[in-house]
């Protein structure tokens, strides 16, 4: 399989680094409007993500059927095993529950938006299925782990 690495290294300059600074640069410049406006900008970011994530399925609903439960059940594992590495690893080097804890939840929840973008850009709609349907995952596994971390005693 031929990967376009030089292209997809300028894809992700566009799509993430680029707007980072672009957005670092707004909010000094414009602080004020952009701190009220918050909120509101959270929901659009939200509403961006899922009509992304409808796109991905809707293209690829005649694949549902046969590689749904195959996807899901790598998503899952891959989301666990980043949940669980994310938490040992640095337990292993001594830190706090607490910090423990953030690398779990960072580690667990990666960037599936731009896997979703370079899927569709260099490679098929089923490509980018995986990334789609980790959108939704990731963020329910995060917010119910993080829920149960908060109901436990900080103590590892």
């Amino acid at each position: 399989m031929d990967i376009p690495l030089l292209d997809m290294l300028f894809s992700i300059l566009k799509i993430v680094i680029f707007p980072v600074l672009l957005g670092v640069i707004l909010n000094r410049i414009f602080s004020t409007p952009i701190q009220k406006n918050e909120p509101y900008l959270a929901t659009l970011s939200m509403i961006f993500i899922l009509t992304i994530i409808a796109i991905v399925v809707s293209l690829n609903h005649d694949n549902m059927t046969s590689v749904g439960v195959l996807i899901m059940s790598a998503v899952i594992l891959h989301n666990a095993i980043g949940l669980f590495s994310g938490y040992t690893i640095t337990y292993l080097f001594g830190y706090d529950a607490k910090v423990c804890r953030t690398i779990a939840i960072e580690v667990g929840m990666q960037n599936s938006g731009l896997a979703v973008a370079l899927a569709l850009k260099y490679f098929s709609p089923l490509s980018a299925l995986p990334g789609a349907i980790f959108s939704i995952w990731h963020n329910l596994s995060g917010a119910l782990l993080a829920s149960y971390w908060s109901r436990k005693k900080s103590d590892i």
